[in-house]
């Protein structure tokens, strides 16, 4: 059974938008946190952005803060990442990533810290 199921990557330019969609199981949708994470080739794995299940507090790496947004809906269970102004360095494999650990209502950005995966999708963008 899928439990998280990523689309929306693909191949753009810089400058240009894509937006991610994550559709999660019941169950996985309930976890508190959920999260993104890409993993560009030769490069460990990176936090992206979190958000939480009930109040939607929000997290970003810095490198993606003022481009990219997350949100939940709930009626789809989805999780969405908005990316805006890409750029090159964006470019690698971005996973979906629930039943994350919090410290004091805020999303681990730990990738050790989320139990479940999805397969991830494509982001390409190019200079």
């Amino acid at each position: 059974q899928v439990q998280l199921m990523e689309s929306g990557g693909g191949s753009v330019e810089a400058g240009g938008s894509l937006k991610l969609s994550c559709v999660a199981s019941a169950d996985m949708y309930r976890a508190y946190c959920m999260a993104w994470f890409r993993q560009a080739p030769g490069k460990q794995r990176e936090f992206v952005a979190s958000i939480v299940h009930d109040n939607r507090t929000t997290g970003y790496a810095d490198s993606v803060k003022g481009r990219f947004s997350v949100s939940r809906h709930d009626a789809e269970n989805t999780l969405s990442l908005q990316m805006n102004n890409l750029k090159p360095e964006d470019t690698a494999m971005y996973y979906c990533a629930a039943e994350g650990q919090s410290v004091f209502g805020v999303c681990s950005q730990a990738t050790y810290e989320y139990v479940r995966w999805g397969q991830g999708t494509q982001v390409t963008v190019s200079s």
